[in-house]
C-alpha cells in the first residue's frame, strides 16, 4: 500500500502569519491560501511511498538531524515563484543559518540510496503561503507582495522534522504526521 508523503519542518502559526494568510484570502485573487495549521517547510517530497519503507525513511530522517541542535529560523519578506510577472507560488523568505539546507541535503543523499529520486531543483528554504489557480486579481497580490517585501514575520523554533502523509481533497490537502525525528536538545 502506498501513500503520498513528504518530510517537513512545521511552522507554528503566529498572529502575523495568520494575518498575512487572511490578507491574501481577502484579495479576491484566485488563490489557494495555505491553512495556518498546514504551514511547513518541505525538506523532501517523496510522492507515492510504500508503507513498508516507513521504518527505513524514519531511520534516515534521524540520521539527517543527528548532532544538529534545536535552532531558530527567521521568516522575512514575501516573494513569488517563478517571478513577479508570472506568479504561481507566493512564499515567505527564510534565514535559517543553512541548517535546513544541510538537513535537506543529507535527506536527499540518504534517500537516493533507497532509490528515491534526488531533488533536481535544489533546496531553497521558504514557507509557501499560497498557490495561484488563475491570473484573476494578481495585480492586488503583486501590491501585497511588494508592500511586504521586507516584513519581519518573526523567529520560529525548529525542534524536529516530520514524515507526513498528504491526502488531496477538494477542500485542500489534509496532512497527518506519520513519524518524526527530533533535533538534539541543547
Amino acid at each position: 500500500m502506498t501513500f503520498r508523503a513528504f518530510i517537513s519542518a512545521d511552522i507554528s502559526p503566529s498572529d502575523s502569519l495568520v494575518a498575512l494568510l487572511d490578507q491574501l484570502g481577502r484579495t479576491r485573487a484566485d488563490l489557494k491560501v495555505v491553512k495556518p495549521t498546514n504551514l511547513h517547510v518541505t525538506l523532501k517530497f517523496l510522492g507515492d511511498t510504500e508503507e513498508a519503507l516507513v521504518d527505513d525513511v524514519t531511520d534516515r530522517m534521524r540520521q539527517s538531524v543527528e548532532g544538529i541542535p534545536v535552532f531558530a529560523v527567521k521568516l522575512e519578506g514575501i516573494g513569488a515563484f517563478p517571478s513577479m510577472s508570472n506568479i504561481r507560488v507566493i512564499w515567505i523568505g527564510m534565514d535559517d543559518g543553512r541548517h535546513l539546507a544541510g538537513i535537506a541535503a543529507r535527506l536527499d543523499s540518504s534517500l537516493e540510496e533507497m532509490g528515491l529520486e534526488r531533488d533536481r531543483k535544489g533546496f531553497k528554504p521558504h514557507l509557501t503561503v499560497a498557490r495561484v489557480r488563475s491570473g484573476r486579481g494578481l495585480d492586488v497580490v503583486q501590491g501585497l507582495i511588494t508592500s511586504n517585501a521586507t516584513t519581519d514575520f518573526g523567529d520560529y523554533t525548529i525542534d524536529k522534522i516530520v514524515l507526513k502523509k498528504s491526502v488531496l481533497t477538494p477542500q485542500g490537502p489534509r496532512y497527518s504526521n506519520i513519524r518524526e525525528a527530533t533535533l538534539a536538545q541543547g
